[in-house]
């Protein structure tokens, strides 16, 4: 099958590899945007496919021996990265716009490359896959944004228990098991990672299996979804205990990929911060309430009405006495960095608690670059509203940089944030979609 811009072939991949190869090293990105401060926004802009639910998706599309097609599916850095990896593993994929089609009738390997691997964490999720393809599967310790500790030790112990065993050499993890089977798992921590993992393993496992202490995220209710359209068979979607009967294998199946929460919650601060408006077309407003209620405290309005979310910021000057970030429904980790830059442009003085990545505060230091009033104490985080001004910063991570972005719509002058590559991982082009509001800004 040859696929429009193969991704052992396409020079596209080619650069957004070796871009953020070079920002994971440390060297200065290659890209950068510059935003125009100070522009209320008003216009609208479609919400892409979730990078969240993509990329288990697309691991889950090598439990098929035959062909699987992702609709809406982003064209953002860390797919591209996937489709090389599954790609390597002897898959074949054609893209068709933003229609990816996916074909692992038959694999060559169960060994995923060491480097496209160790350049994003989502790469982990593969496991549970090579393991129900295969019963081995060889992956190295995965990489991507620096935001704190995340040990895979959940994921390993769960597959433990449907009888995988694992050992650790030269920097990859080797997980083998003699076929799968149901079993009994309980996480004592919330972990999507982990749980996905899990689902992955159990799927086309023999016997039943019991998932307790599930994360509920809607990620990965996605991808029981997308199994159970496949041919799987899960209850419980949705709620802390899944329960799976494994069946002997799935099969083709279409599936649209939702819209993705993280970049619509991104787009509401860039309305809240230049105290705009805009319309978001297809945003998944049932998976954003947590977002949507912050918003509605500093005094954002919105309606929802006909697959469109209306906004309305005039009145979001407010700062938001308390807020910290949860296990879903709660306030996502991925979204505070870029409401904490929406709280350096309130009427006075906010609170922020980080309970899920102890380093989520990264972007701090390039914020007070801009003139941010923010003091940190552990994992808790003080802002004092004020100006903002526009000058030279540096992304290190994807919701980080995206957080400077929007804070530089809300700055005096111009902002110009180096390392774009890092944003590119979950944003298909923040720049177009930000001009569609009613943004200025550009590329470099």
């Amino acid at each position: 099958m040859n696929g429009e811009e193969s991704p052992r072939e396409g020079e596209l991949h080619k650069i957004i590899s070796d871009s953020i190869s070079e920002s994971d090293a440390g060297v200065d990105g290659l890209g950068r945007i510059r935003i125009t401060g100070g522009i209320s926004l008003d216009g609208e802009v479609k919400i892409q496919g979730s990078k969240n639910a993509a990329l288990p998706i697309m691991a889950a599309a090598l439990l098929n021996r035959g062909t699987t097609v992702l609709k809406g599916c982003p064209r953002i850095a860390d797919v591209f990265l996937m489709e090389q990896i599954l790609c390597g593993l002897g898959a074949t994929t054609c893209w068709q716009g933003d229609t990816l089609e996916i074909c692992a009738r038959e694999l060559k390997s169960c060994v995923a490359d060491k480097e496209l691997g160790e350049k994003m964490r989502s790469s982990i999720v593969l496991l549970g896959s090579l393991l129900g393809r295969w019963g081995e599967g060889v992956l190295p310790f995965p990489g991507g944004c620096v935001i704190g500790a995340r040990p895979i030790d959940l994921h390993l112990e769960a597959l433990r228990k449907l009888g995988a065993e694992f050992k650790e050499e030269e920097g990859c993890l080797y997980g083998r098991a003699r076929g799968l089977r149901g079993g009994e798992i309980t996480f004592h921590r919330s972990s999507v990672g982990a749980t996905q993992n899990a689902v992955l393993g159990a799927v086309c496992a023999k016997g039943t299996t019991v998932i307790r202490g599930c994360s509920r995220e809607p990620e990965v209710s996605w991808l029981c979804r997308f199994l159970n359209q496949a041919g799987g068979q899960i209850r419980g979607i949705g709620t802390s205990c899944l329960e799976i009967r494994g069946v002997s294998g799935l099969h083709d199946t279409v599936f649209q990929i939702p819209s993705d929460r993280i970049a619509a919650g991104t787009y509401v601060c860039a309305s809240a911060i230049t105290r705009g408006k805009g319309i978001l077309l297809d945003p998944p407003v049932g998976e954003m309430g947590a977002l949507l209620k912050a918003y509605e405290k500093i005094g954002g309005q919105y309606m929802y009405k006909s697959g469109k979310l209306f906004l309305c910021s005039q009145r979001a000057l407010g700062p938001l006495r308390w807020l910290e970030t949860g296990i879903y429904p709660g306030f996502p980790t991925d979204l505070q960095s870029i409401f904490l830059a929406v709280l350096t442009c309130a009427r006075g003085e906010s609170r922020i608690r980080e309970n899920i990545f102890e380093d989520r505060f990264k972007v701090v230091p390039q914020l007070q670059k801009m003139g941010a009033q923010i003091t940190l104490d552990g994992r808790m985080a003080r802002i004092r509203g004020g100006r903002l001004f526009g000058t030279l910063v540096k992304a290190e991570e994807l919701r980080g940089g995206a957080a400077l972005v929007i804070a530089g719509l809300g700055a005096e002058g111009e902002t110009c944030v180096e390392n774009r590559e890092f944003i590119e991982r979950g944003y298909e082009d923040i720049s177009r979609d930000l001009n569609d509001l009613g943004a200025r800004t550009q590329k470099d």
